[in-house]
């Protein structure tokens, strides 16, 4: 017997269609999975869709009407099809609309439909947006190596009420693209299938791209970057650039993204269970090319290289070890403390090789700290910032992508526990209660300048359950709040 090809090749998003008005009774009464998407109100709208149903399911479960701004309620029409009610408040945040709509459009993907209609009752383009970006993004399933029962995708999203398609359709796709790649088992993801998957994306996309392979690192001097690279076996570690270069553009971003594939911790060997999901240490490049990939749909006046540091983070007698000293691409020499610090590492030299570009703005992404999760948990991340202006432009940018962030301080007194008295500086410090992602973002800073920039340490990157709008585990932060923080700073560049 033929065992089941196994695809593990980014799936793609059910087809879109809108339309302006909703569908008549007859219409209605022939589809399966309908979500139905009220605005906040305190009572029904008489011509609501399935009136009459609603009115009965709320009268049963003894509830509210306003009670549908907190948690959606479903119900199956006379026909047999399946109906979801909920409200939307303008007044409460992306992330809590977000969070309903994804419960809501649980209840009717739980069933694997090929199709899903959502009717939005008023003609709000903002409602109808958030349904649209719910919808896709979670409408095709992550890939998986299941043999039997594996997930079904939805082929078609239907919004009615609508007449517009607006960013939700190519912020979605970023997402998709970030948590498809974080969602590969680290067999698969190499970092030479990695560089492979890249250079298709780049030819299929028309990007600009640059790959420094380890030798060219060497010939550089990026020994941050080879201290990490170095104990894998297939040397198959690179820092590669792939850029979207529009005709018109007036300014350059750089966006650097850590890609470790696999953190086995170095010589400071993880435990087993903290080893569980080291596969998704690469988050952070993926987030980058989550927002490449968007930035390009949407057709941004923008430059943006996408510097990606690729690499595992193994054992083997050549790894490094605690106590070498090695020197940067910028010069500066470096003191290893903790092999398992392997992310700051990899992002020094990628910072100082993206900076010989001399963009406007510099961001880097990464699954960098435990401290961050400690701090946070896995509902926010971590934000720091060059300048207070910087700082306050990430917030209102994570309030309205529903992808919140927090900021952090880096003041220059915090670099005194990373002082070496046989290097420039030590690459982490060993104390127990040491706040280890502020000092991760001011060694980084050193590999800047004085340049504006922002270190975005992903503790978000993965949440069980979900979180927003994302229901997987992989949530794809920083795809929807980079795209929407470039839109906002161009506007006040």
């Amino acid at each position: 017997m033929t065992k089941p090809k196994i695809n593990l090749e980014p799936a793609m998003l059910a087809t879109l269609q809108t339309h302006a008005t909703l569908p008549d009774t007859a219409a209605l009464a022939g589809m399966n999975h309908v979500l139905i998407v009220l605005p906040a109100s305190e009572g029904i709208p008489d011509d609501c869709p399935e009136f009459a149903l609603l009115l009965a399911t709320l009268a049963r479960r003894r509830l509210e009407a306003l009670e549908l701004v907190d948690d959606p309620v479903s119900a199956n029409s006379p026909e047999g099809g399946l109906r979801v009610w909920l409200m939307l408040d303008a007044e409460k945040s992306t992330f809590e609309n977000h969070t309903l709509l994804r419960e809501g459009m649980a209840m009717l993907l739980d069933e694997e439909p090929a199709a899903v209609d959502v009717l939005i009752w008023a003609k709000t383009g903002w409602m109808a947006d958030l349904a649209t970006y719910v919808g896709l993004a979670n409408g095709t399933p992550l890939p998986n190596r299941k043999q039997k029962d594996a997930p079904r995708p939805l082929t078609a999203l239907n919004i009615w009420g609508s007449a517009g398609f607006g960013e939700a359709p190519s912020l979605a796709e970023g997402n998709l693209l970030a948590r498809t790649l974080t969602a590969l088992p680290p067999n698969a993801l190499t970092p030479a299938a990695y560089r492979s998957r890249i250079g298709e994306m780049a030819m299929e996309h028309d990007w600009e791209l640059e790959v420094f392979d380890l030798s060219r690192l060497r010939e550089m001097g990026a020994g941050a970057f080879v201290s990490v690279a170095q104990g894998s076996e297939a040397n198959d570690a690179a820092i590669v650039r792939v850029s979207l270069v529009p005709p018109k553009a007036k300014t350059r971003v750089a966006l650097v993204g850590k890609g470790i594939c696999f953190d086995t911790g170095g010589h400071n060997l993880k435990s087993a269970d903290s080893m569980i999901g080291m596969h998704e240490d690469m988050a952070g490049s993926a987030a980058v090319l989550g927002i490449l990939l968007a930035a390009t749909r949407l057709e941004l006046p923008l430059r943006i290289d996408a510097w990606l540091a690729l690499a595992s983070n193994d054992i083997s007698p050549r790894a490094s070890r605690q106590g070498d000293v090695v020197t940067a691409l910028d010069g500066t020499t470096i003191e290893i403390v903790h092999t398992d610090a392997e992310g700051r590492m990899v992002l020094a030299d990628t910072l100082a090789l993206a900076g010989r570009s001399e963009p406007d703005l510099m961001i880097d992404f990464g699954t960098l700290t435990y401290t961050m999760i400690h701090a946070l948990g896995c509902r926010y991340s971590g934000v720091f910032a060059s300048t207070d202006e910087l700082g306050a432009l990430a917030v209102k940018a994570g309030s309205a992508s529903g992808e919140r962030v927090c900021t952090f301080p880096m003041d220059a007194d915090y670099e005194e526990a990373l002082d070496s008295t046989v290097a420039d500086i030590c690459q982490c410090s060993l104390d127990e209660d040491a706040p280890d992602h502020i000092h991760a973002a001011r060694f980084l800073k050193r590999f800047v300048g004085e340049r504006d920039w922002l270190h975005v340490d992903l503790s978000a990157a993965s949440c069980e359950d979900g979180l927003g709008a994302i229901a997987t585990d992989q949530t794809g932060f920083g795809v929807a709040w980079g795209v929407r923080f470039l839109q906002d700073w161009m506007a006040v560049a």
